[in-house]
């Protein structure tokens, strides 16, 4: 009976190590898959509180405005774009993306980037971006990729959602969504 014991406790023991090390396991692909897109400006002037005078649009008053300088970190393995999706949520027709889808395509396996900026009222971009879909006002103010933020500065939120993505082909325009993060932009 006492040896009976030892090896039911014996048995619990590695059944506990056996089920520690595959919950240990599953923790870090747990982590792995909720780890963060994090998005930052690299430009002091934006502050994510209030767009930084001149960056609004050409229809009020900007000066050559454009999309800010972003750092990406926590880029998932597997990413080989990012797209940028401007948007005003006080004007639900230019949300979600309203104000421009623009793509970024880098290498695989890039864990950070600082994206440049993309000039607003053009479809002339920057080596490696490319235009998913242009803003979606150009009655409203110049046309191009993307529109800064144009609410004649009524207070309006303005914000950018970046996806990091796979892009099976340049000339594919689905996406994997792999990683999502929210940076506000500021009112105007």
């Amino acid at each position: 009976m006492r040896n009976g014991a030892l090896l039911m406790m014996f048995s619990f023991i590695v059944f506990v190590l056996f089920v520690t090390e595959g919950g240990a396991s599953d923790t870090s692909t747990a982590v792995s898959k909720s780890a963060k897109l994090e998005v930052s400006f690299v430009d002091s002037m934006w502050d994510g509180k209030t767009v930084p005078t001149g960056q609004q649009c050409q229809r009020f008053g900007g000066s050559n405005p454009s999309t800010p300088r972003l750092m990406i970190k926590g880029i998932p393995p597997g990413t080989n774009a990012v797209i940028m999706e401007y948007s005003d949520r006080s004007y639900p027709p230019m949300d979600d993306g309203g104000h421009g889808r623009i793509g970024f395509k880098m290498p695989e396996n890039t864990k950070e980037i600082i994206l440049p900026s993309v000039p607003g009222h053009s479809f002339d971009l920057p080596q490696g971006f490319f235009i998913v879909s242009p803003h979606q006002a150009p009655g409203w103010d110049k046309a191009g990729a993307y529109m800064p933020p144009c609410s004649g500065g009524r207070g309006n939120s303005y914000y950018v959602t970046v996806k990091a993505v796979y892009q099976p082909s340049n000339e594919n325009k689905e996406f994997k969504l792999l990683r999502q993060a929210v940076l506000e932009l500021g009112t105007y």
